[in-house]
C-alpha cells in the first residue's frame, strides 16, 4: 500500500481555512452527539525548555480514519511546535498518509478560535484584541475574517519588537488597522473578541478589564500550570470549553481552581443544539480549548481528500 508523504508545504498547499472551517463545524457536531473514543492527551516534560505530546486516536464517527500526533513543544524555539500526524485507515489500521503537524495544528486551532468567535462573539463584534504575537495570533485572525468583519485590532506582547513586526505584517497583509498595545488593559478595552494564545503561568485577564458583552478565546492555559485568564473572570462569565474533562484536568478552569460547575457546556454541544450558547448582548462569553484528537482528524482528512489528487506529492510503500 502506498502511504502519503505530506511536507509542510504539502499540508498548506491542500489545506483552505474556510473549507475546513465547516469540517470542523460538523466535527464538533458529530463528536456532540456520538463521541466514539475518549481522547488522550499524553504529555512529559523532557527538561526546563522542552516538551514531548501525543495526542490519539483522533476519531469521529462519519471518517473511516484515526490520527495519532506526536508534538515537541520548545516555547524559546521557532518554530515552537513540531511534529507529525499519522492518518490509519479505521478499519484495516493501514497507514494512509505522514504529515507534517506544525502548520496542520496552527491552521486547525485558527479555524476553532473562528468557529468558537462565530457561535459565541455578539453578531456585530468587530473590535479584536490579540495578547501574545506569535504564530497563532496569525492565524487566529486570519480566522476570524472569516466569520466576522472586523474593523481594527489591537495587539500586545511582552516582546514589544515581536509585537511591532506583527503588527505591521497583519497591516500589510490584511489591509486593515492593526495597533500595536502598550499593555493588556489597553489592547482589551475597547475589543468585543478577545484571543489569548501565550505562554504565560499567570492570569493577566480580570474582570474589571473587560467590558459586557465581550467574548474571549483563551489557547495558551491548554496544560498543567498554564494560566491566562483569572478565576474571577471565569466564574462572572459563561464559560464553554472543548472538553470538560481535559479542561478540568489541565486547562484554563481547572488550572485556577475552579471545577466542573464553572463550565456551561462543550462548544460542540452548542453546535449540535443540546445546550444555549449566549443568552444576551451584555454577557461575556469565554471558550477555552486545550486542542482535541478528532479536531486533528478533521483536518487531516480534510488534506488527505485534497492530496490524492495532488501529483506533487510523495509516497512509500512501508510493506516493500
Amino acid at each position: 500500500m502506498r502511504t502519503l508523504l505530506l511536507t509542510r508545504s504539502d499540508v498548506s498547499r491542500n489545506l483552505q481555512a474556510l473549507t475546513l472551517l465547516e469540517d470542523m463545524r460538523d466535527a464538533f457536531r458529530s463528536d456532540a452527539l456520538a463521541r466514539t473514543v475518549a481522547p488522550q492527551r499524553v504529555r512529559a516534560p523532557l527538561h526546563a525548555e522542552g516538551t514531548a505530546l501525543v495526542l490519539f486516536p483522533g476519531a469521529l464517527p462519519d471518517v473511516p480514519a484515526y490520527t495519532v500526533k506526536t508534538h515537541s513543544k520548545f516555547p524559546a524555539r521557532t518554530p515552537a511546535i513540531q511534529g507529525v500526524l499519522h492518518l490509519n485507515d479505521m478499519a484495516t489500521g493501514e497507514l494512509l498518509a505522514v504529515m507534517d503537524s506544525g502548520h496542520l495544528t496552527a491552521v486547525r486551532t485558527g479555524v476553532v478560535g473562528a468557529l468558537a468567535a462565530d457561535v459565541l462573539a455578539r453578531q456585530d463584534a468587530s473590535r479584536v484584541a490579540l495578547i501574545g504575537a506569535g504564530a497563532q495570533a496569525v492565524m487566529q485572525l486570519k480566522s476570524l475574517r472569516l466569520v466576522r468583519s472586523l474593523s481594527h485590532v489591537r495587539v500586545f506582547d511582552t516582546d514589544a519588537a515581536r509585537a511591532f513586526a506583527f503588527c505591521a505584517r497583519m497591516y500589510q497583509e490584511l489591509n486593515m488597522p492593526v495597533r500595536q498595545a502598550d499593555s493588556v488593559a489597553e489592547a482589551v478595552a475597547d475589543a468585543d473578541i478577545v484571543i489569548t494564545a501565550t505562554w504565560s503561568r499567570e492570569p493577566f485577564l480580570f474582570p474589571s478589564m473587560v467590558r459586557p458583552g465581550t467574548h474571549i478565546t483563551t489557547l495558551g492555559a491548554d496544560e498543567p500550570g498554564k494560566a491566562e485568564v483569572s478565576a474571577e473572570l471565569l466564574s462572572q462569565s459563561r464559560v464553554f470549553c472543548d472538553h470538560r474533562g481535559l479542561v478540568l484536568a489541565g486547562g484554563a478552569v481547572g488550572n485556577v481552581g475552579l471545577g466542573e460547575d464553572a463550565i456551561h457546556a462543550e462548544l460542540g454541544e452548542v453546535i449540535a443544539g443540546r445546550k444555549p450558547g449566549r443568552r444576551s448582548e451584555d454577557e461575556v462569553t469565554v471558550f477555552t480549548s486545550v486542542g482535541l484528537p478528532f479536531q486533528d482528524l478533521a483536518a487531516a482528512w480534510h488534506v488527505y481528500q485534497a492530496a490524492k489528487g495532488d501529483d506533487a506529492i510523495s509516497g512509500l510503500d512501508f510493506g516493500g
